[in-house]
């Protein structure tokens, strides 16, 4: 849909009668991903709306209308969302038709008004096509992912726009309603809770709506669909348990996933009370995705998990799910806090203890291969080289050996203090490493860090160990 104030728009703003304001930026200059985000308001709620379907030649199709409740934080002559293919059907802001326009990744919005500051909004895309997968700059996939029986979204980093718009960067957390429409015979889960499932289309299809109402980063929303065997129970503390794992990974994952409450009840000890409503997991037949990802509330895994694997995705909803980096600079307070749950797990379960893991990685034994070892020392954990490598070793282990640096520093109990401090003093919402080493500094007051930041956190090299 191209209308005159849409063409018009490459010369000037066309925003409406006696309209001011400015457009909204389009990226919010993420170091690494700088088109991703948007500026000029702030996304409080998705409501997206989703059918799923299959041609004769077994090609996907995705019907979506995204309802993207947001509050404007200036005047707004236009703003952008994030939506990297799909077909825009129709636009409207606040009930009013609006026109479009796009570039790449960027769908321009052209209100027939202003926005005005400080007003929250209602911005409905209805979208339709094949959703993309999208490769990441370290050539993982990510995005709409074909699965043996259905499809899979994952979203990090800039996954989501494949398959919704948005405001796709960390920054902008919101609550969720996600409903799937999906044919007779697959399922469709997704973050939060099941609100419900119907059968629907005169028994053709079954829809499925899930709530998630907890704030969320758009790379941590995902659907899987597919054949599951679902399973539903819930902790010691009565915290809901919701399961779904492929059938031809039920017998290898049954052993490990059995293990969830009681390491959900470690972590809670450790970390502080669970930030969500419900927990659970995962598991599909995707091995070419390559990776577990912490999806708020349901990490995925694509095959069955090891004990380690589940730690460390757990400890990924208090650690990058519920405290959210800034931007993905700041990944390693992700990775790094997750990985060190793994050698906590370990330390209290009859492994190697955190200083061994520790000492292992320093002295380049760890791994079988040397360029492995060689690979944590490439880069502080605190500036990776590019978006390539945001997920790289130092990001995880060095992240890890910087937490163990500060526990080495003030000892156990205020260790334990900081980290559960951490994750409680910015619940819900987005961090950044400068955050954390101020609030580590106020937790030990007359304590020197100096040395682990200048060293560990951002020097470059193998640090000189004392």
């Amino acid at each position: 849909m191209v209308t005159a104030c849409a063409l018009a728009l490459a010369l000037t703003a066309c925003t409406g009668p006696g309209a001011q304001g400015t457009p909204g930026a389009a990226g919010v200059n993420d170091p690494y991903f700088p088109k991703a985000g948007n500026g000029g308001y702030d996304v409080t709620h998705y409501a997206l709306t989703l059918a799923y379907s299959t041609d004769s030649t077994d090609t996907p199709h995705l019907t979506g209308t995204a309802e993207i409740t947001a509050r404007a934080t200036g005047h707004l002559s236009a703003f952008d969302l994030d939506l990297k293919g799909m077909k825009v059907d129709a636009l409207t802001v606040d009930g009013k038709n609006a026109s479009w326009t796009r570039t790449g990744q960027e769908l321009t919005v052209h209100p027939l008004s202003t926005v005005r500051q400080g007003k929250t909004f209602r911005t409905t895309v209805r979208y339709s096509g094949t959703p993309e997968t999208i490769t990441d700059p370290d050539g993982s996939e990510e995005g709409w992912l074909r699965t043996a029986d259905g499809a899979l979204a994952l979203g990090e980093p800039t996954g989501s726009m494949a398959w919704f718009p948005g405001n796709d960067h960390p920054s902008d957390k919101a609550t969720y309603d996600i409903t799937i429409t999906v044919p007779k015979g697959l399922q469709a889960v997704s973050n939060g809770e099941l609100s419900t499932e119907k059968a629907t289309g005169d028994g053709r299809t079954t829809t499925y709506t899930w709530r998630t109402t907890h704030p969320m980063a758009t790379y941590l929303a995902t659907v899987a669909i597919g054949h599951y065997d679902i399973t539903r129970t819930t902790t010691k503390n009565g915290l809901p348990v919701y399961v779904a794992v492929d059938p031809q990974e039920a017998a290898a994952s049954r052993k490990v996933l059995g293990r969830l409450p009681e390491i959900m009840e470690w972590e809670e000890y450790n970390f502080g009370p669970y930030p969500f409503s419900s927990t659970g997991a995962i598991v599909d037949r995707r091995g070419d995705a390559g990776y577990a990802l912490e999806t708020q509330t349901r990490p995925f895994f694509p095959g069955a998990p090891d004990t380690a694997t589940l730690v460390h995705e757990l400890a990924h909803q208090w650690y990058g799910d519920s405290v959210t980096p800034k931007t993905w600079r700041d990944m390693w307070l992700n990775e790094g806090f997750a990985t060190y749950a793994e050698w906590l797990w370990s330390e209290d379960h009859d492994g190697d203890t955190a200083q061994q893991t520790f000492d292992a990685l320093y002295k380049g034994d760890y791994y079988d291969d040397k360029a492995d070892n060689d690979a944590i020392w490439a880069f502080p954990p605190a500036k990776p080289t590019s978006a390539a490598h945001i997920s790289d070793s130092p990001v995880y282990e060095r992240g890890a050996m910087v937490l163990h640096k500060i526990r080495q520093t003030v000892g156990d109990a205020r260790f334990y203090d900081i980290i559960q401090g951490w994750a409680a003093a910015h619940r819900y919402g987005n961090a950044n490493t400068a955050d954390f080493t101020a609030y580590v500094e106020k937790m030990a007051p007359g304590k020197n860090f100096s040395g682990i930041w200048r060293d560990w956190l951002y020097g470059d090299g193998k640090p000189a160990r004392p």
